[in-house]
């Protein structure tokens, strides 16, 4: 498939396009509400920045698991955080995580069904994970008929249209694989037309003319029946990938899910952000109000924006932070001394000292030192990314026990997802909603050292350049 090698004005990419056929969200809640259980296995902890008062886990026990079940949400997100893990240990987690799923559904007399949440931009270990949970359901005599794979994020603008995935820049939408996220240094790709990405990620396995499309025709002119029967016809874990250009068009797909799933067709989920707040019969849900926000703040007088992403969009969110945030203090971790093992615990020490103290007066940020360094193996760059992400936490947690703040905003999937578990303990939340419309998640955490203090799940490559900054200026009106 012959694509731009540039962005395209948006109304050029999206003309001529069937109506959109709306279905509102109580109709696929109505549809699904005594449907399996949505798992979400969240490959960093991003994914729910979509949805509101859905239960988040940081942990996987069964009793946890239980937990989650009982809650009477159409679903739930598992952080499993395997972006930042090697192929073999996010095979193993996800295995260890299916396995407690079916142990927890037994006892609990819950069905489930998986959706895999990986990166609306295609990064992460994909088709690790759906060959690994495939088996694992196989294992547990569920073998998924087949692999649907719907990555779009409606707010951030990643859209799919004629089985392309595009995303949004200020030149207009641009072919994702023609993207810095394509050039990523362990997760990398070339092709934008899903079924070419589908045939380069499974080096040849999945050849691109096997895949089943399912267009943006389908789902609005023939509608959920039609999809519905498209599904079925999956066999043997075959893939599907499907178009999304707004809410409804994944709303019919989930009405079209639910129908297959109710005749015997059992799939499995790879998937963006949007899908699941479609598949939970959601709407997008305004932001949250600076009441609510006050109601979830800590009774402290400052909060913690812990940086660790290194993508562009994020460094300019943090340099208009500065512009537009006089009364703010920061602390740099230089990655050049957490990667020495004699200087990277004094280095740590020292700057987890001065910013509890700092927060006292003011809010403060931590972050890394923006000079990316990689190594030549993508499995080296991950350990890289690893050491330096455990560097920053354990700052946070230094941070936090020495003093509460009122909040906490963590930048980046991987610093986020490492923040929740190791910086804060957090095992248990609830995702309230949001800061800005579909894209900044607000937890409520539950139990442990972090109860009572919010959240900020803020991924790296979402929002405008001054996101951070109307985040924290939210943040500051609750007080």
């Amino acid at each position: 498939m012959s694509l731009p090698r540039h962005a395209l004005p948006e109304p050029e990419v999206l003309a001529g396009l069937p109506p959109v056929r709306a279905v509102a969200p109580a109709e696929v809640a109505a549809r699904t509400a005594k449907a399996p259980r949505l798992v979400v296995l969240d490959d960093d902890p991003t994914g729910t920045q979509t949805v509101k008062d859905i239960p988040v886990l940081t942990t996987w026990t069964v009793e946890d698991l239980r937990w989650a079940l009982r809650q009477t949400s159409p679903a739930f997100f598992v952080l499993t955080n395997t972006r930042s893990l090697s192929p073999d240990d996010a095979a193993g987690r996800n295995r260890a995580i299916v396995r407690a799923l079916n142990e927890a559904s037994r006892a609990e007399n819950i069905p489930y069904v998986i959706a895999s949440r990986g990166d609306s931009t295609l990064r992460g270990h994909f088709p690790l994970e759906t060959d690994v949970l495939a088996e694992e359901l196989t294992r547990a005599g569920a073998a998924p008929d087949g692999v649907v794979l719907v990555p779009a994020y409606i707010e951030a603008g990643r859209l799919t249209v004629d089985s392309v995935h595009w995303m949004r820049t200020a030149d207009g939408l641009l072919p994702v694989g023609e993207s810095e996220f394509a050039k990523d240094a362990t997760f990398g790709y070339t092709s934008s037309a899903l079924p070419e990405w589908v045939e380069e990620k499974t080096k040849g396995r999945v050849p691109a003319d096997k895949v089943l499309r399912i267009t943006l025709t389908d789902l609005r002119t023939g509608g959920p029946a039609h999809v519905g029967e498209r599904l079925r016809t999956l066999r043997d874990g075959a893939t599907a990938v499907v178009d999304a250009v707004c809410d409804d068009d994944l709303r019919v797909l989930a009405l079209a899910a639910a129908e297959a799933e109710e005749t015997g067709t059992r799939l499995l989920y790879r998937v963006g952000p949007s899908f699941v707040r479609a598949r939970a019969g959601q709407s997008a849900h305004p932001p949250l109000t600076t009441p609510e926000l006050a109601a979830l703040r800590a009774p402290s007088p400052h909060g913690l924006i812990v940086v660790g992403s290194h993508v562009s969009l994020t460094t300019r969110q943090l340099n208009r932070l500065r512009e537009q945030t006089g009364d703010l203090t920061e602390y740099e971790l230089d990655v050049a001394q957490l990667l020495d093992p004699a200087r990277r615990d004094p280095h740590i020490h020292e700057i987890a000292t001065a910013a509890a103290a700092a927060l006292k007066t003011t809010d403060t940020v931590i972050r890394t030192s923006r000079t990316v360094i990689t190594a030549t193996d993508p499995d080296e760059s991950l350990a890289i990314s690893r050491n330096v992400s455990a560097a920053l936490v354990e700052t946070v947690r230094l941070i936090t026990a020495a003093r509460r703040p009122a909040f906490v905003v963590a930048k980046g999937g991987i610093t986020s997802s490492d923040t929740a578990t190791h910086g804060l303990e957090i095992r248990r939340a609830w995702a309230r909603g949001t800061l800005l419309p579909g894209i900044v998640s607000l937890w409520q955490p539950v139990d442990g050292p972090a109860a009572g203090i919010p959240y900020i799940v803020f991924a790296g490559n979402v929002g405008g350049d001054d996101a951070l900054a109307d985040a924290l200026a939210l943040l500051r009106s609750a007080a």
